[in-house]
């Protein structure tokens, strides 16, 4: 069976479009959708953190498992050119990554 043709593809920015950095995201799962929440984690003492959410994204199961194969594959090539990337040991693999 032969492939179908790909379209091409323009990529524009709404203007609405912003870009940030996050070092926290938390995930919900329902039976709909997946839900990221992107925030920054910020220290504030030895004992206190501050969490500030900033963006959610729904996505689609078909979204989540299409984005969890481009992620694999460009940690992969990460790690290949620059080496492991170590986790910190307390975060759990079933938990919140921060």
């Amino acid at each position: 069976m032969a492939n179908p043709t790909q379209p091409n593809i323009k990529l524009v920015n709404s203007p609405d479009y912003r870009e940030n950095y996050s070092n926290s995201v938390q995930i919900r799962v329902n039976v709909w959708d997946f839900f990221l929440v992107f925030g920054t984690l910020q220290q504030q003492t030895e004992t206190q953190v501050e969490l500030h959410n900033f963006q959610g994204i729904y996505l689609s199961p078909q979204q989540a498992k299409a984005l969890m194969s481009l992620l694999q594959q460009n940690v992969s090539s990460y790690e290949s050119a620059f080496g492991e990337i170590k986790l910190d040991p307390r975060v759990s693999p079933s938990g919140q990554v921060h």
